[in-house]
């Protein structure tokens, strides 16, 4: 199911066409209008008009987190502040939030990549969409809600919490669509189960999960605890927020990036270069139709690759894999690198344990430890010690086999780890590095 054939379905040649003439004209603007990116395009050796060739972004400047917060809060604007009908902001661990913003235009677009993104679901007009994203600075929920109401469809706009009306409303109101985190849509999971609301029972058919890692054991998980399918979007509010890719419900295998909008690239994180299509690398994406606040090849830190070989839902643009990490939540231990959906990956195929657990690290003397708290089911937990023991070895003996790396596995009782309605945090390093 297809929102824009016109676009979504251009034969490679003519899309390239599209992003070469889009890209073109984008830098030129910015180099107009943004002194900050004046300034490093020039010292980059670029002047206006001197792109001829796709390739020729390789020779473009990377934009990076740090840029934007020392051009905060509106040093990257490429419109007046009189054009910019809203502004978002991410919620950074350290310092001033990223800040931002739309044009009207950006905002129609926006909610036309929204659509798109339901539309990968198959979610139409007639279905009854619960957004269980924030509302507010963070732009899942406002993208998604935009989205769904040019699509059509009867929004609930619920944000996060509220878990118990949450599944009220799902009940009452028939919601056909949750749109969540992967991690939230567990935790309504659980609070089902507590409530004895059998999700056989709901009208719920599919999910559209983003905003955070999550391995493809998690979607099993969630498939078979709320009765849905659930498909994988990606998207970041420094190049849009959600809306740059989904997964289409045909084929589960990539994520189409909206290339008529974004051109990604596969960079080696360490040098930089670019890698070829199908190598696994750090993602890169310049936006090519965004008016306020255009970005030239951002490095978003997730870990990816792209997958050129067509698809059978009709799309042809690129496919990115899911994101398995990000280059700055992955944990090396002991010289080995770790990303938590890795780990994540080994607890979900261990009978007995729940997909709820963190990671902490710390550090005796010169030596890193990383512990794996991991929740298990209330049977295993009442068991005798010798069993709970036999399973945490026998957890921290597969880590070590499939990851390389040594670890302490501790079985806590359920429920005992915080449950998010956002994002889950799943790391607690307590390293001084």
């Amino acid at each position: 199911m297809i929102w824009n054939d016109e676009f979504e379905t251009l034969p490679r040649e003519a899309l390239e066409a599209l992003q070469l003439k889009r890209m073109r004209d984008m830098v030129d603007r910015v180099f107009a209008t943004v002194p900050f990116y004046r300034a490093k395009l020039s010292d980059a050796g670029y002047a206006p008009g001197s792109i001829r060739t796709l390739a020729d972004l390789a020779s473009l400047p990377f934009t990076t987190k740090e840029d934007l917060r020392v051009t905060y809060p509106f040093g990257l604007f490429a419109e007046p502040m009189e054009r910019v009908v809203r502004i978002h902001a991410s919620s950074g661990t350290t310092g001033k939030p990223v800040v931002v913003g739309y044009t009207k235009k950006d905002i129609d677009t926006w909610s036309e990549l929204m659509a798109r993104t339901l539309s990968c679901g198959h979610a139409t007009h007639r279905d009854v969409i619960q957004i269980a994203y924030g509302y507010g600075l963070f732009t899942g929920g406002l993208g998604a809600h935009y989205g769904a109401e040019k699509l059509g469809g009867t929004v609930i706009p619920m944000s996060g919490g509220n878990n118990k009306r949450q599944i009220m409303l799902m009940q009452d109101f028939r919601s056909t669509v949750l749109m969540s985190t992967p991690s939230y849509a567990l935790n309504l999971a659980e609070i089902m189960g507590e409530e004895g609301v059998d999700p056989e029972t709901l009208a719920l058919r599919v999910g559209f999960f983003g905003a955070e890692p999550w391995s493809e054991a998690m979607r099993a998980e969630i498939e078979k605890k709320l009765k849905i399918d659930a498909i994988d979007i990606y998207g970041l509010s420094e190049v849009m927020g959600p809306g740059v890719a989904s997964e289409c419900l045909e084929e589960k295998h990539g994520l189409h990036v909206f290339e008529d909008h974004f051109i990604p690239e596969i960079i080696d994180p360490s040098t930089g270069g670019v890698l070829p299509w199908g190598e696994t690398g750090e993602l890169v994406f310049t936006t090519i139709t965004k008016e306020a606040f255009p970005v030239i090849r951002y490095r978003t830190r997730d870990i990816s690759r792209l997958i050129p070989e067509p698809c059978r839902c009709g799309r042809t643009h690129v496919r990115m894999e899911r994101v398995s990490g990000r280059t700055d939540d992955m944990l090396i231990i002991r010289g080995v690198n770790v990303f938590p959906s890795q780990i994540e990956s080994v607890l979900m195929a261990v009978e007995g344990v729940e997909p709820h657990y963190q990671l902490i690290v710390w550090r005796e003397e010169s030596l890193d430890v990383l512990e794996v708290q991991v929740e298990v089911e209330e049977a295993i937990f009442s068991d005798k010690i010798k069993t709970l023991e036999g399973l945490s070895r026998r957890v921290e003996r597969t880590i070590k086999d499939l990851l390389g790396v040594s670890c302490k596995v501790k079985l806590v009782e359920p429920k005992s780890i915080q449950r998010s309605e956002g994002k889950a945090k799943r790391v607690i390093d307590n390293r001084k590095l």
